[in-house]
C-alpha cells in the first residue's frame, strides 16, 4: 500500500499500484488511513519540500506534534525525530531502509569502470576534512570541490541543485567531484542520503568526474541504471569511509 503526498508525489509512478493521496496537514486522516488499510509498519521513501508554519493548515494530531517545535527555527533533524516519535507512539514503527534494501547502499570500492583519479582522490580527502569541521549541525549532506577549494555546500535545494549551483565557479584544472555523506546521527529510517538517474546525468552535464558516497550509508535508487549511465559517460561512483 502506496500513501503518496500530496502536491509532493508523481502519481503517474502508482497506476499501478494501491495507493491514497494523504496530505501533511493532517496527520489524523494519515493515522486513520493506517489503521483503515491494517498497516503495521511504515518505510518512507522520497523528498518533501519543508513548509513555512504560516502556509498550512494543522489538524489537532499536527499542531500537537509541533507544540514544542518550530519549523523555522529548528533544524531537519529534530523535525525528523519528532515525525518518528509521533509514528512510534501511535503503534507505527517506521524501517530502518537498510535493513530492506541492502543492496542499494554502496559497499564497494568502486562501482564504475572509471576510477577516481589522483586529483579526484586529493579533493576527496580536502573535503572529508571540511564535513569533519561541518560534521555535528544539522547541515550538508554533500558539498562539490574543485581544486581543493570547495565550491558549494549543499542547502535546502537538494544535491541535483548544487550539482548546477556551482558549475558556474568552477575554474581550468580538473574537473572537480562531489562527495555526498550521512550527517551526524541521521536517521537511517526516515532521512539517508541518496542519488538517482538525475544526479548522475547532472554531473554528465556540467562535466564533473564523478561522486563520492558514504560507504553503506549511501542509498543509489535505479542502481543498475546509474552505473550503466555514468560507465557510458565517463563518470565515476566511489564509496569513502569518513571516519
Amino acid at each position: 500500500m502506496f500513501f503518496c503526498i500530496e502536491k509532493f508525489s508523481d502519481l503517474k509512478l502508482y497506476k499501478d499500484y494501491n495507493f491514497e493521496i494523504i496530505s501533511i496537514n493532517s496527520l489524523t486522516r494519515i493515522l486513520n488511513n493506517l489503521k483503515k488499510n491494517k498497516i503495521e509498519k511504515i518505510i518512507m521513501a522520497g523528498k518533501v519540500k519543508r513548509p513555512s508554519i504560516k502556509d498550512i493548515n494543522f489538524d489537532f494530531n499536527a499542531l500537537k506534534l509541533i507544540k514544542n517545535f518550530a519549523l523555522d527555527s529548528k533544524g531537519d533533524d529534530k523535525l525528523l525525530s519528532a515525525i518518528s516519535i509521533f509514528f512510534e507512539n501511535n503503534g507505527f514503527p517506521i524501517l530502518d531502509w537498510k535493513d530492506q534494501c541492502k543492496d542499494l547502499f554502496i559497499n564497494k570500492k568502486c562501482l564504475t569502470l572509471k576510477k577516481p583519479s589522483k586529483e579526484s582522490i586529493s579533493n576527496r580527502d580536502k573535503g572529508l576534512d571540511i564535513f569533519k569541521l561541518i560534521g555535528k549541525t544539522d547541515i550538508a549532506q554533500s558539498l562539490i570541490i574543485q581544486n581543493n577549494i570547495v565550491l558549494g555546500i549543499e542547502a535546502a535545494e537538494g544535491t541535483d541543485e548544487l550539482i548546477k549551483r556551482c558549475f558556474e565557479y568552477k575554474n581550468r584544472g580538473d574537473k572537480g567531484i562531489l562527495i555526498k555523506l550521512s550527517k551526524y546521527n541521521q536517521h537511517s529510517n526516515l532521512d539517508i542520503p541518496v542519488i538517482g538517474i538525475e544526479t548522475v546525468k547532472k554531473l554528465k552535464a556540467y562535466d564533473y568526474d564523478g561522486v563520492f558516497l558514504e560507504k553503506n550509508k549511501c542509498m543509489i535508487i535505479d542502481k543498475d541504471e546509474v552505473i550503466k549511465f555514468s560507465n557510458a559517460n565517463d563518470i565515476f561512483i566511489a564509496s569513502v569511509d569518513k571516519n
